[in-house]
Order: C-alpha cells, then structure tokens, then sequence
C-alpha cells in the first residue's frame, strides 16, 4: 500500500475550505405530542460537509451520499409516480425540520470506515488497487485512483466551467 488514505483527506480539507459546505440531515420520528398535533416525521440537521462528488467529507469523517433533495414546499399537485410523491414529501420533511427553501440537504448517507481502509480493507466505493487508493464512483463503472477523483472534482468545485 503506497497510498495515506488520512493524507489524502487531510490534502483534500485543506483545499476544501474555501467551498461551501451541504447540510447533512437525518429522518426523525415526531414525539409523542407532535404526533398528538398531527405533526409527521422531519429531516433534522446532523452536520454538514463537502460534497466531493459520490464523497460527503467534513472536517473528521468521509460519508457515501445517499440522497440528494432541496428542502421545499411540495404545493398541491398530482404525481404520476409514487416516487416523485416520495420525494416532494422528503422535501416537505426537510423544511419541516428547519432547512431554508431550497436549500441542499443529503439524507441516507453512510459513514464511511477508514480505519478499515487504512489496514488494507475496502470502505463503500473505496478499495485498494495495486497498491493505490481507488474509488468505484458508479456502481458499475471501473476503479479511478482517488488522488486522481479527488483532485479533479475538488479544482471543479474551486473553478467551474463556464456556464455550470
């Protein structure tokens, strides 16, 4: 193994502090009197990190993003698809529990385990190959060094493309 998987992550926070951070947010039950007033479940803050591509990384961990979602009203409307209803009432939890309109919160993201990946294991979409640090960045797309991902979508974020 060649790779440093915490001097990466340091590396990569170390660019990061200039980019704004997402909210990461967790689905809660109501309690017993909320559920009394009607009140139904709400996506709470848990943190916040940067958003690496498929990585959630903050100032102590790394995180597999799960759901992406805006926090929004859903409004009165038919849906053509349980999963476009299931999403309008994520986004109706999400400004519920107290995020601003419109503003971008993960849900269902998994805390990635890099003690385990610094002995030589695997973490999520991250692995060792050869030696290197890899990260499968689509379930069945090819292992990319992470080195390499991380440096490319941390300048994209530090300098986006014209008109992104």
């Amino acid at each position: 193994m060649t790779d440093d998987v915490e001097a990466l992550f340091a590396e990569a926070r170390t660019r990061l502090r200039a980019v704004p951070r997402e909210a990461l947010g967790e689905i809660t039950e109501p309690g017993r009197i909320r559920a009394l007033l009607g009140s139904g479940p709400r996506i709470v803050r848990a943190g916040s990190a940067w958003r690496v591509g498929i990585l959630l990384i903050d100032d102590d961990a790394v995180y597999e993003e799960g759901e992406v979602l805006r926090a929004a009203d859903p409004g009165r409307r038919g849906y053509a698809v349980e999963s476009a209803r299931r999403r309008a009432e994520l986004r109706a939890m999400a400004l519920r529990g107290g995020f601003a309109e419109g503003e971008t919160v993960h849900i269902g993201w998994r805390r990635l385990d890099l003690a385990s990946l610094s002995a030589g294991g695997s973490a999520g979409p991250l692995t060792w190959d050869g030696g290197r640090l890899a990260i499968r960045w689509t379930p069945t797309g090819a292992l990319m060094p992470l080195s390499a991902y991380l440096s490319e979508r941390i300048s994209l974020l530090l300098d986006p493309p014209a008109g992104a």
